[in-house]
């Protein structure tokens, strides 16, 4: 298949990545030396784009590229390559207030749709470190912060109604990733799209019940077009242990392609449905040493350091740095004024866990019965094993949705996981 892509634009390789960075004279002096003392090296495991980490005799870089199409899927799913543009964008708009917590980011090439950022070394995906029976004390906490300070600095709350409106027209036009996620997230993992897939036999009946569910499609659907029409922050849009790399001291958020203004709940949903999903399928990756039920147990404790980080965070930010047109101060001036602005501030943070309870549903409901699946449960071979696991991780998100009463507080979710 053909695909048309725009005049200047090539896919790069191995060889061609040395030629581009070689013509930055910014980015060839944080390598140093010459491309022929360059080592490349490319590691995309991605659905999406290439990546390339290069390592010189003074420093190292890593360089992201759009693909025409989806990776996963070949050149049998077109993709526009304006997804790189999206990223660079979220990068230059929250970098400044979450530092230390991203890649740095060095330069963007339009013609390329390629970006290139700090290689992070000695890092590792969470969701790797995690599968593979790591801890990592501070990790949750990091990024309840990260999400926190990215979402309240571009909100309502900490962008003038001129700078939100940028905003909303910058990444209005990130469609073809917002359809993605309308699609694979809240449409095909209940309906008969030919892009699902799950673990078949042993979830057969499964999916099928699920897509016969009607009170749970209905609810899907309308947490959709929450999605679509709530724009509170600017949103990572996909925030999983995969979008997280970490060492044991540090944690740095990456892969915002999917960005755009939209409910800051769909953030804090998805990590916490990550954590979830990684607990469930702890015990398919024992081993005759390790059982992995204090591993399990750790990275459900995790939930409520995540959203205590990130709660404690955003209400410290309402309380001190905002800057917006919503809420402000010289509105609230007697002491009744402060109550009841402190109740309010107290309902915000209780709308965005309830949101995240809801979005957490359905993000593991399409990690399981839809097109792109995790590792956690995906690297458990043994279909005998992985099955019984992913039904009760499936089971909770049903409950996430359908019984949203049941869950105030992270609390209610760790012991709702436990008890199944």
């Amino acid at each position: 298949m053909s695909l048309s892509t725009p005049a200047g634009y090539h896919a790069l390789d191995e060889r061609t990545v040395l030629d581009f960075l070689d013509g930055v004279p910014d980015l060839r002096a944080r390598l140093g030396g010459s491309p022929e003392s360059w080592a490349v090296q490319e590691v995309g495991d991605g659905n999406l784009n290439m990546v390339f980490l290069v390592d010189g005799p003074d420093g190292s870089l890593c360089v992201k590229q759009s693909l025409p199409y989806v990776r996963a899927a070949g050149e049998s799913w077109p993709l526009p390559l304006d997804r790189a543009f999206y990223e660079q964008a979220y990068y230059r708009a929250v970098g400044p207030h979450v530092e230390g917590l991203t890649p740095h980011f060095y330069y963007y090439e339009p013609a390329l749709y390629a970006l290139v950022m700090e290689k992070l070394s000695p890092h590792i995906i969470l969701r790797r470190g995690l599968i593979e029976g790591r801890r990592y004390p501070d990790v949750a906490r990091h990024v309840g912060d990260y999400a926190a300070r990215a979402c309240f600095a571009t909100s309502d709350f900490g962008l003038t109604i001129e700078e939100k409106a940028e905003l909303n027209a910058t990444f209005a036009r990130n469609t073809s990733l917002i359809r993605i996620t309308a699609e694979v997230v809240f449409t095909d993992p209940l309906s008969t799209s030919p892009r699902n897939r799950w673990t078949s036999p042993e979830l057969d009946d499964l999916a099928r019940t699920f897509r016969a569910d009607s009170a749970l499609k209905a609810t899907v659907a309308d947490w959709g077009w929450r999605f679509l029409t709530n724009g509170e922050a600017l949103i990572h849009g996909d925030l999983h242990s995969g979008s997280v790399m970490v060492t044991e001291t540090d944690t740095r958020v990456m892969d915002p392609e999917f960005s755009f203004v939209g409910p800051i709940g769909f953030d804090v949903g998805a990590f916490i449905a990550n954590l979830v999903m990684n607990f469930f399928a702890q015990p398919g990756h024992a081993s005759a040493s390790d059982d992995r039920r204090a591993q399990a147990d750790w990275v459900l404790d995790q939930v409520p350091v995540f959203w205590d980080a990130f709660e404690s965070r955003f209400l410290s930010l309402l309380e001190t740095g905002s800057r917006g047109d919503v809420y402000t101060a010289g509105l609230f001036t007697s002491p009744a004024d402060q109550q009841a602005l402190a109740t309010q501030r107290r309902a915000i943070l209780d709308k965005i866990f309830g949101d995240a309870v809801a979005y957490a549903g359905v993000k593991t409901i399409r990690r399981i019965l839809g097109f792109a699946h995790n590792a956690d449960f995906e690297r458990i071979t043994d279909h005998a094993k992985r099955a019984p696991l992913e039904t009760k991780s499936i089971q909770l998100a049903r409950r996430f949705l359908l019984e949203p009463e049941s869950f105030r507080t992270a609390a209610d979710i760790v012991a709702a996981a436990r008890a199944i």
